[in-house]
Parts: C-alpha cells; sequence; structure tokens
C-alpha cells in the first residue's frame, strides 16, 4: 500500500540539564552562580549539573495515505509539536524512521520560514523557493496568496513590523497556495480572527477535495471532527488511538473526563453537607441534542418532604440559554446519590458553563456557578445547518430546534392583528 505519510518506531529524546541550586540563595547568590556556572562551562570543569534524559515521543507508528484528512490531539506537552517538527523535517528522530512522499508544506509557528528584514513580498518567494517551488510558480500564485492573506497594503513593509495576525495570514496564504502534495497546520490558526479561521477551514476543505494530505492540530474539537476524517491520539510521548475521527475525540475526552472530579460545594444551611456534581462526560454521544448525564450527591441530615435542583447552561458569552428542573421527593436523613438525564434540550454544539440551584420550600439551599463545564460536538449525521452552526461558535445562539413554518397569506395575517 502507498503512504503519503510513513512512520515507523519513532522516538525522540532530548536532554535537560539540572543545575543544583541552595534553596536560601540570595539574587546576588544566585547571579553569582550563573556567571560561575558559566566559567565552569566555558572550562569544561561544571560538576554542579545534572543531566536528564527526556522522551518526547516513544515507538510513535501510523500510515497516512494520499488525500487523507488527519486529526492530531492531544493536551500541551502531549508531544504533538515534537512529532509536526520530524515531519517537516527540522528535527530528526533519535530512533525509527519517517518516509514521505510528495511536496510537505507546513505552518508550525507564527513567523515559521519568514526573514524579518525581508518584506512580505520577498518573503512570499523566499518561502515559495525554500518549499521547492519555481520563481515562475510563484509568479503564478502571488496574487492569489496577497489576496488571500489580505496584506496588499503592507506588502512591502519587513515582516518584522507585521502584527502575529498578519503573519498567520501571509503564513498560511503561502502554504496553502504552493499546492503541496502534503500540507501541516498546527494550532496556529487561533491567532487569527474568526472570520480567518473560517477562511482557512474552507480553504483546507478545498485542498482536502483536490486529493491532497492534510494533517491538522487542533484544540479545537468542532474544526476536528468536520475537517477529518481520522484521528491520531498522543499522550506523554506515546501513540494511544488511531481509529476514525469520531471514536478518537471519543477517546480523547473521555480521558479528560477519567481525571474529572466531582466539585465539593457549600450550602447556605447546615444540616446539608457534602455536596458534589459532576457531568458524566464519558456517557455523553457525539452529536446534536444527544442525551447530558450528571450526578449530584449530597447529605441531608432531616426528612425532607421536597427539594428543587436546577441545572442552568450558560454560553461562551454569558447568556443562560436553558434551565432544566427536577424535583427530589421525601428524602430520608443520611446520604443521597442521583442521576440527572437531560433528553432533549436541543443545545447548539459549543462550550457551556454549568451553574447548579438546590431549593427548598421556602428557601434557597445552595447557588453555585460554574460547578462544571460542558463541551457538545456535532456529528457528521447531523443536520447541515447545525454543522455549519459549529463552525461558527453555535453556543451563542442557545438551543436549537427546528420548526415547521407556516406561511399566511395577506388577508390571513391581518385576521390575527
Amino acid at each position: 500500500m502507498s503512504y503519503a505519510i510513513q512512520a515507523e518506531s519513532v522516538g525522540k529524546s532530548f536532554i535537560l540539564h539540572h543545575q543544583r541550586n541552595r534553596p536560601n540563595d540570595s539574587l546576588r547568590d544566585a547571579l553569582a552562580g550563573s556567571l560561575s556556572h558559566l566559567g565552569r562551562s566555558l572550562l569544561r570543569r561544571d560538576e554542579t549539573d545534572q543531566t536528564e534524559e527526556f522522551w518526547a515521543l516513544k515507538d510513535i507508528s501510523f500510515g497516512i495515505r494520499p488525500g487523507e484528512r488527519i486529526g492530531l490531539l492531544g493536551r500541551n506537552g502531549a508531544g504533538k509539536s515534537t512529532l509536526l517538527k520530524i515531519l517537516s523535517r527540522t528535527l530528526e528522530p533519535s530512533t525509527g524512521r519517517i518516509r514521505i512522499r510528495g511536496r510537505i508544506a507546513s505552518l508550525l509557528e507564527v513567523g515559521t520560514g519568514f526573514h524579518p528584514e525581508l518584506t512580505g513580498r520577498e518573503n512570499i518567494y523566499f518561502n515559495g523557493a525554500m518549499l521547492g517551488m519555481s520563481k515562475a510558480e510563484i509568479g503564478r500564485k502571488f496574487d492569489e496568496i496577497v489576496d488571500f492573506a489580505e496584506v496588499e497594503q503592507f506588502l512591502d513593509t519587513p515582516v518584522k513590523h507585521y502584527s502575529s495576525g498578519m503573519y498567520v495570514r501571509l503564513g498560511f496564504a503561502v502554504a496553502a497556495h504552493i499546492d503541496p502534495e502534503i500540507l501541516i497546520v498546527d494550532e496556529v490558526l487561533a491567532v487569527g480572527d474568526a472570520r480567518f479561521q473560517k477562511k482557512c477551514i474552507g480553504k483546507m476543505h478545498e485542498i482536502s477535495e483536490e486529493g491532497r494530505t492534510l494533517l491538522f492540530v487542533s484544540h479545537n474539537m468542532h474544526s476536528i471532527m468536520q475537517l477529518t476524517q481520522r484521528a491520531l491520539v498522543l499522550d506523554r510521548g506515546q501513540m494511544v488511538c488511531d481509529a476514525d475521527t469520531r471514536d478518537a475525540v471519543t477517546k480523547y475526552l473521555s480521558a479528560d473526563a477519567g481525571e474529572d472530579i466531582s466539585l465539593p460545594m457549600r450550602t447556605k444551611v447546615d444540616w446539608i453537607d457534602d455536596v458534589n456534581f459532576r457531568w458524566l462526560r464519558q456517557e455523553t454521544d457525539i452529536g446534536f441534542n444527544k442525551p447530558l448525564n450528571f450526578q449530584f450527591c449530597f447529605t441531608t441530615e432531616q426528612h425532607t418532604s421536597r427539594l428543587v435542583v436546577t441545572i442552568g447552561f450558560i454560553n461562551t458569552i454569558g447568556a443562560l440559554v436553558l434551565t432544566c428542573k427536577a424535583e427530589l421527593d421525601h428524602l430520608e436523613p443520611g446520604p443521597q446519590q442521583f442521576r440527572l438525564r437531560i433528553s432533549d434540550h436541543h443545545l447548539t454544539p459549543g462550550t457551556y458553563f454549568v451553574r447548579l440551584d438546590l431549593w427548598g420550600s421556602d428557601e434557597h439551599l445552595l447557588e453555585q456557578d460554574n460547578v462544571c463545564t460542558v463541551d457538545l460536538f456535532s456529528a457528521s449525521t447531523d443536520d447541515r445547518l447545525i454543522q455549519s452552526i459549529a463552525r461558527r461558535r453555535g453556543d451563542k445562539l442557545g438551543c436549537y430546534a427546528p420548526i415547521t413554518l407556516q406561511i399566511l397569506h395577506a388577508s390571513e395575517s391581518h385576521q390575527h392583528d
């Protein structure tokens, strides 16, 4: 089978240096120690340093076929950037080997491949030449690159004066328009504004539809779900999942769920204690309007005829978009544990902060903001409108419930006035 990218038992190690310091050193002592350390280093007589071998990647193997769209997931420090640098040939692996077939373009960091003293115009040619393009090829693509990057006004300004957003726009425009067989894009797009991010996502869709290979790294699960067919998950330098995107995202989020801890809370009364609340993330499927399950525990020291618990969902601009209520009747003294299920919430894909309230018959017993964060994702089988909403940060819209609109004629509408 032919692969565009093939990794075989790839590992990368770094040597970390640790200098022994006395904990009570003053700033003067620390500075003197640094100068002394420099002198010993020059004389190769440094006896205070300790070294440690750190493996950023261990035994990574995978294959990517031509035309595949692959996502790369993992927490900060999981080894994603190290792997991308090896694939981009800016780092050599310590073990194993990488085989790459085709021209590769990568956008890993703000300013990658740019010379700060050169102008935007000069850097387009410089960057294109580094990626193997002839001057004539770059010339044919030049206007498209400038139009996409939206930097025409500053084209003859040295890029050292560019903002980070301008750097990203120009860097992505060059990488995406040189017709690479393989395009690697890191989370660098997070620097751009929402409109430019949408523009980049559209361009990456276009590239993938042309049969070219895409490797995309992002912490935005919506973009990963919409853009890629398959995803790799890294954890502490090791590959823990290589599966279709839906399963890989579930694996990635489930790992976070395993470390979710219930948040202890204090009530306004002394007869309710040990309150804990958590979202059962691992029980939530990917897709629009999938049921949400929560666990709610507390201890009561007296018989209670009726309590009311409310769960509020607040979106990323601070709007309360949904409140759900449950009644807890006839509770005997002792520990209480409940599973709360919301089956038909119609929340659009996005991030929500959960507020918890507990009410008695005539008093407010508990109010707690941000008890947990709920991340909802659309699936490829969802209504296309939902997928579009997700790309536009749909949580700002709150809930989505499709309805059938009845069109009234003018004479009918007047009858309702």
